[in-house]
């Protein structure tokens, strides 16, 4: 069991930040996000889209933004779970105990909710055999690339991710790759390397299919593709990756007792705690009167609710505030030298 003053859902910019602020005031905090890397919606929807509201920072991009805030709390050392969704939040006596569908499992006074606007799901196969072979033969990420080493795999997709993947896995796999249109969305660069793979014998591709069915008991065994024309084609294949983009849901967070209007959760602008004692909410995913979504908006929300944490992980000790220009105590977090 993973005992932390803080648990932080969300690896977006507000989670990040409110991190930062829990490691400035001396508590520890790890943070949980179901995506596969930090970020958050500034990495999924607009790595390269510029933004003009971040105070002293004229204009970024989302990825730029994302790394100076890793960079902030570079000091602190601070643990990331990732690829993993938060499923279960029971209070126990003074703590929260959050459970993952990773079977992760937290011991916390404090659960900081920082979802944006809810947690990412990739859209899947409308095939409903699918769910059977989730996680096993059939999945919408890459974790570990070496399992498609000299095996089929058939991606499914005309985005980047499925660009890259078939390129990327076609030097250690046989790769077929399948997308429902003729014209693909991602990076020409990449699209000619597909075709001249395609060429050159190295990728099957095919277009204007889509998946029809699956075959296979306990292992898959072949998948059947059919396109506008009703024409079907039997596909023998080890792997399935489908890259079809997110959906954004609230998941698992509309049964956890919390009052919610919306999509959004409602908390008070003193702590940002919600209707459940220990539990907050920060950023896009919070709720209140005359709220703005905004990310500076979202830090100052975060930093209000790390201090909130303080009074629960530390019940004897009195909270005392300092400036980070003058105290000593927070140069030795950051591990700023002092003359």
């Amino acid at each position: 069991m993973n005992k932390t003053d803080a648990l932080i859902i969300g690896a977006g910019p507000t989670g990040l930040f409110t991190a930062h602020q829990l490691k400035l005031i001396g508590l520890d905090c790890e943070i949980v996000d179901n995506l596969d890397k930090i970020g958050g919606q500034c990495i999924e929807l607009y790595p390269d889209k510029p933004i003009y509201d971040i105070p002293a920072v004229p204009e970024c991009t989302g990825e730029e933004l994302t790394n100076n805030l890793i960079n902030q709390i570079k000091p602190f050392d601070i643990k990331f779970h990732l690829s993993e969704r938060v499923d279960e939040v029971k209070k126990e006596g003074d703590n929260w105990i959050v459970k993952t569908n990773n079977d992760t499992i937290f011991q916390t006074p404090n659960v900081i909710i920082a979802g944006g606007v809810g947690s990412f799901e990739p859209r899947k196969f409308p095939v409903k055999e699918c769910e059977n072979f989730e996680n096993k033969s059939i999945f919408y990420s890459v974790k570990n690339k070496k399992i498609f080493e000299g095996k089929t795999v058939s991606i499914f997709g005309g985005g980047d991710s499925a660009l890259d993947w078939a390129v990327e896995l076609s030097n250690t796999s046989k790769v077929n790759l399948i997308h429902r249109r003729e014209d693909f969305r991602g990076a020409q660069a990449t699209v000619d390397k597909v075709l001249k793979l395609s060429e050159d014998g190295k990728i099957n591709l095919f277009t204007k299919y889509q998946m029809s069915s699956i075959k296979g008991q306990k292992e898959l065994e072949s998948i059947d593709i059919k396109n506008d024309n009703k024409e079907i084609k039997t596909l023998k294949t080890d792997y399935v990756l489908g890259f079809f983009g997110l959906i954004m849901q609230l998941g698992p967070i509309a049964n956890w007792g919390l009052n919610i209007d919306k999509k959004t959760i409602e908390v008070d602008t003193e702590r940002f705690e919600t209707n459940q004692k220990g539990i907050y909410a920060v950023g896009d995913i919070c709720n209140y009167p005359g709220k703005l979504k905004l990310i500076l908006s979202g830090f100052h929300e975060g930093a209000l609710a790390a201090r909130a944490c303080f009074k629960l992980a530390r019940p004897n000790e009195k909270y005392r505030f300092e400036f980070t220009t003058s105290s000593k105590t927070i140069k030795n977090r950051l591990g700023v030298k002092i003359d």
